[in-house]
This record gives C-alpha cells, structure tokens and sequence, in this order.
C-alpha cells in the first residue's frame, strides 16, 4: 500500500509502499479515504526531522540528556551507533483521517465491517491507505457526514476540548488568539455553543476568514487595537475565557490573553507559545490558567489508547473518544463547516506537494489540507517475497520477526556482517518500520504478519525481537515448523508458557534454542568460570526509572523488568557458578528495585542488586565473584557479549554443532527469574 514518512535522517517526505497492517485484538482495519495534514503539528514535526544534529538536540533537549548518559556509560562509539540507528528509521505521517472499516479484531465491540469511522492518533490514523486503530480511538460516523469533512474529527476534538477547558456559557464573550485550522475550528464551536467569539491573528486572511465563520469581532494582531474591541464586545468587564490556540515563539499571547480578560476569568492554552504567566496581572484579575491536553480525557493512557479501557461515563463525561463523537454530530447536524477551510486536496500520489505547502515552499495560503485515497489498493502494493535461490547447505536463511531500536542497534549489524546468512524476511507490527529495515539492512522481502515468516520454507532460522508477550507463542510456531530460534530474552512471562516451550522441543526432538543471555558472551564471563567453586558472588546493576506506563510495565505485555532484565544476572550468575540454582529469595519496592539471593546446588551463592535509586552517574554494571583464594572484579561492560553471541549461534546453525546454551540451562535461568517474582509475592524462598 502507499504510505506518506519522513526520512528522520535526511528530513525528506517521501511516498513509499508498504506492506498494510493486519488486524489485532481491539483493533479495527481501515481502508482511509482522506486524511488531514496538520498545518501546524505537522509543520513542527518535519522542521524538527530537517534541522541538523545540534538542531534537533536544542529542539528536543530530553533526548539530548540521553544520549550524553549513553556517552557516560558506553562510549563514544557504541553512542554513536546508536544515534544513527535511530536516526535512521522513517516517521509515519498524520493523526487524523476517515474511511470504511475491513475488519474487526477480537474483543472489539460497537464496530462492525462497512462502518464509515472517523480516526485518531499519531502512528495510527496516518497518511496511508490502509490504517490499524484502536477501538477508542474511532468513532461511527452519522450516514450525513461526508468522510472528506470526517477526516477533521481529531483537530476537531483538540479545539472542542479546548471549549470544554475554558467552561464557556452561552451569551459569554470568548477570544480566540490564533485562527489557523484549530482556531477556526474553536472559533465555529463556540458559535454553536451560543458564545460571543472574539477572533485575533497576526494574518489579515485568517482573520477575513474567521469573520465567514462567525466571529463577531477580529482583530489583525499588529494593526488594530486588541484591548479596545474586547472592551467594546464585554462592555468594559473584560471578555470571560480566552482560548490560545496560536503556534509562537513569544510570550505574547498568554500576556494579551491577561489584558484582555476580566477578573476571575479563564485562559486556555491549546497552542504552542511561551508560558511565563505575567504574575502581576494574573494575579490581580485572579485569572485562572488552564491547559488543554489534546483531544481529552485519554490521551497519553496507554490503557485507553492501546488497550480500549474506556472511562466510565459517570466520572469522565467527555474523552478523546466521545468528544470526536460530539464533533461528528455537530457536523452531522451543519453546525460546523469544514468544507469553507478546506483550501487545498491531494491524491495521495502527490502527497509530498502538500508538505511544500504547509512548510511555505510555495507561498500559498493554506487551512485545511487533505489526501484523498482511491476507492482500492492496487494489488501490485503489495509486497511478496522473491525467491532466494541456491543457499549453500546449512547456511542461515534468516526471518526476523520485531525490529526495534535493538534489533536494528545490536543484532541485525551482525547478522548482516556474516557471510553465511541470507537475510530473507523481516516483519514489525508497522509496514513503514518493515519497508524501512528492509532497505537498510537488505532483507528480500518485508511483511507484517509473523505468520508468514513461520509458513516461508525457505526460511531455516527466526530471531524473534518482539514485545515480550509474544515470545513464546512465537518460538512454539517457530519451533515446529523446524526452524531454529534465536530469541531475546525474556524466554517467556509465565511457568505454563515454559512448560509449552520444553513439551515442544521434547516432541519435535531436534530443536535449536538460544535465548539473549548475551552476558555469558561477554569478555570477562571466562575468567569468571576460572574461579573454582563454590563461589560467593555479587551483580549490581543500576538502571534508569521507567515512567509507570512504559509497556515494559505491562504485566501482560512486558511483564516488568524482572521478567525483562533481572533474567540476565540470574543466568550470568548460574553460568558462572557452573551449577544449577536452587533456591531463590527476593525482596524489594516499587517496580524495578529488587535484591535477589540465589544457592546454587554445588553451594554457591549469589546475589543481584537491581535498582533505580542510585545517583545518575553510578556506573550500571559492577560484577564481583570470589572463591578458591581468588578473586575477580569487573567494571568495563562495554562490550556485553552481543556480537559473540551471534556469532556463536550462526556457526551452531551452519554446522549442525550443539547450540552455545543449552535447554537445560535455558529451564534453569527461566524459572528461577519466575521465582523472584513468586518469592516477592509471598515473602518466602522458593525451592526449585
């Protein structure tokens, strides 16, 4: 299918094809039939991707933070390829668009194929033919409503959103500061809701054209005097809210919107301006300052978004989800007119003219700017694999399924670096990321369905890089269609998902098996088997918080950083004591702050410290292990074991040789991880 991306490295909008999204649980497939590019937001976006490395560095300082802590702890070069690793990846396009619904995941309800919807969200209701979106993040559209005119549903709900913040009553006078599309459209809702609408704007044009769309008063920012037509419209009281729907580097609007304003009134700020609040006014006047987040309630909850747990009504009357539904209805009903903004619509074929416009390459005038989708997708859009020809015996024809910035950052560079891998399908949940690692690391054929990497017979070997709740049913799938398996760790979230995995490698007898446990890979892991046992060991390890709502937290997709990290030290620690663990006690607080004590059956015993806690510059990993009048200590983990460990896997595939970890030991690293859960839970060792 075709697709509209930016290429983060290079800043170009370009039209690729893609292979279309498959449908998942609470999700509904839709075929779009226009979507709106975002004057403003999206005009940001492109203008960050085009600015050089300094630029985006000021633009984004967060990130910036970032990468100086991975210099910290990793080095120059590793940081450096990292950075160009994410760099070099392309960005869908578009958070807003309409269509028709071709299929409806399990779980969802209310939704049915052939519904006309309108759609939200970055990443999701994006510039391409065919979109996967979250049940709560579409809306039915009244058979009245046009899908040009639907496909404004999500700026819709930001400037609705915006009305609800400044609690506006009907006969109360309302500045807007700012008309481009959100303004308008702010200016139009308050129309309906019975206001009198005071429209402000630097542009001559987008004050003419709020006037069209019932403004009572307009005011060009730099010509007419602001302050005395408010004084006019509220009868010297000041107007009662302002709404600042403006994009501006200054201080200007939050400063005018408290001149304007009377005492105890209300300010909203919907745009993008600077927001040092003047006190003295404010305080004064006892203003109230309000933020608008977005659509509303839901947005930034991944609870809402991404697995469809709606708010009740009771508590939250007005979500992202039912505010698009309230603008559907004004459209429905002709109280909004979308059709006099719309100043510009392209075939999807010429969808990177329209990023010319809103960027200002042509010096048009520009509101709305819609892509249209022809009615069917060429079949030729879709991708299918080639052929790959004579691949010498035992040589591995690699199918990658997930390839994130680890993936792509760590693993792939050495699978690609070999000689005897053939690089034959790679398969992300996203047909932009798919066609993206496709070109960059020379993959055949891209796809989106895991499914067809396990059905393609060429394909001899999986490495398996996904979210973490579908490593083992993949590796299951994998398994007995006769492929050898390489997966990241976790293994697995839960005991019966391991039992499932050993039940199939015992029936299909010749299984291969590795698991990222790269630390035994690493350099230092074989003097640590130098030590004669038993062993007293230590493995302290310092990690940066996770925000709470980080799908790693999910217990039912990341499973916790337990399950997603502390498995690693768990293994190091068995492999180093060269025995099996016995008993497992742990202890801690909060989501990743955990002490884990480990006895080996030969006696060892080990511990894990692993926290978020420490002061930011504490190195992350510090491994202590003593035994036979010996000692070893290491402080350098820049090299983790990643290449060596893929390279060991490859030559075990290639000759037929024993995998470098064997199931036994897999067993074992897995179910003493579960067992640190087990044990937090109930307080108590548990005995394995």
């Amino acid at each position: 299918m075709k697709q509209l991306v930016q290429d983060f490295k290079t800043g170009d909008i370009k039209l690729v094809d893609v292979p279309p999204p498959v449908i998942a649980p609470g999700c509904v497939l839709v075929r779009n039939a226009y979507s709106l590019v975002s004057a403003g937001t999206e005009k940001a976006t492109v203008a960050m991707a085009q600015a050089s490395l300094v630029g985006k560095a000021r633009l984004r300082p967060d990130l910036a933070r970032q990468v100086l802590g991975t210099l910290r702890r990793e080095g120059i070069g590793a940081t450096l390829r990292k950075v160009q690793s994410r760099l070099d990846q392309w960005k869908q396009l578009g958070y807003s668009s309409a269509g028709t619904i071709l299929e409806v995941g399990k779980g969802v309800t209310g939704f049915a194929v052939g519904d006309r919807v309108a759609c939200a969200g970055q990443d999701y209701a994006s510039h391409a033919e065919v979109v996967l979106i979250p049940q709560n993040l579409c809306t039915r559209l009244p058979e009245s409503v046009a899908l040009e005119h639907a496909a404004f549903s999500t700026l819709g709900a930001i400037a609705l959103q915006g009305v609800r913040q400044a609690d506006t009553r009907v006969g109360e006078v309302v500045a807007v500061i700012g008309l481009g599309l959100v303004g308008q459209l702010t200016v139009q809702i308050l129309k309906a809701s019975g206001c009198v609408v005071f429209g402000i704007d630097v542009s001559e044009a987008a004050c003419a054209l709020a006037k069209t769309c019932g403004c009572d008063a307009v005011a060009v920012r730099t010509r007419d005097d602001v302050e005395r037509i408010a004084a006019k419209l509220s009868n010297d009281f000041g107007v009662d809210a302002v709404i600042i729907t403006a994009s501006a580097p200054t201080n200007d609007p939050v400063e005018l919107a408290g001149r304007i304003c009377r005492e105890r009134g209300r300010v909203v700020m919907v745009g993008v301006t600077g927001m040092e609040v003047p006190r003295d006014i404010y305080y004064r006047k006892e203003l109230d300052f309000r933020l608008s987040r977005s659509y509303g309630p839901g947005r930034y909850d991944p609870l809402y978004e991404e697995q469809g747990i709606d708010y009740p009504i009771g508590y939250v009357r007005w979500t992202e989800g039912r505010n698009m539904e309230a603008f559907a209805q004004l459209l429905a009903a002709k109280r909004i007119d979308v059709a006099a903004l719309t100043t510009h619509t392209f075939p999807v074929d010429d969808g990177p003219k329209a990023y010319e416009l809103i960027t200002g390459k042509t010096g048009e005038r520009v509101v709305g700017v819609l892509i249209q989708y022809p009615p069917t997708m060429e079949q030729t859009s879709v991708i299918v694999a080639k052929s790959v020809g004579t691949a010498p015996a035992k040589a591995m024809v690699l199918g990658v399924i997930g390839a994130g910035n680890y993936a792509q950052g760590v693993l792939l560079p050495q699978f690609k670096a070999s000689a005897d891998v053939t690089l034959r399908t790679v398969c992300t949940a996203t047909g932009v990321k798919a066609q993206k690692a496709k070109e960059k690391f020379g993959f055949e054929t891209c796809v989106t369905d895991w499914r067809a990497v396990i059905a393609d017979a060429a394909i001899n070997t999986v490495l398996v890089a996904t979210r973490h709740d579908l490593h083992a049913p993949i590796v299951c799938e994998a398994l007995r269609a006769g492929k050898a398996v390489f997966v990241e760790k976790p293994l697995c979230l839960r005991g019966e998902q391991l039992d499932e995995i050993v039940k199939v490698m015992n029936q299909t007898g010749n299984a291969r098996l590795l698991v990222g446990f790269n630390r035994r890979f690493a350099p230092f892991a074989a003097e640590a088997r130098k030590l004669s046992g038993p062993l007293m060991m230590r493995y302290r390890v310092s990690v940066t918080p996770l925000p709470r709502e980080h799908w790693i937290n999910n217990p039912d997709i990341g499973g916790g950083r337990i399950l997603g990290e502390v498995c690693h030290f768990v293994d190091f620690l068995q492999f180093a004591a060269r025995s099996r663990p016995a008993s497992v006690f742990a202890q801690g607080f909060g989501a990743d702050n955990v002490q884990v004590s480990l006895r080996f059956a030969d006696g060892s015993v080990g511990a894990v410290d692993y926290f978020s806690v420490a002061d930011a510059g504490l190195e992350k990993e510090h491994f202590e292990a003593f035994g036979g009048g010996r000692h070893l200590v290491v402080t350098d983990f820049r090299d983790k074991g990643q290449a060596a460990e893929v390279r060991e896997f490859i030559a075990a595939v290639k000759t037929g040789s024993p995998m470098p970890m064997g199931l036994e030991e897999i067993v074992n690293s897995t179910r003493a991880t579960l067992a640190v859960l087990r044990s937090i839970q109930s307080g108590q060792a548990v005995e394995l």
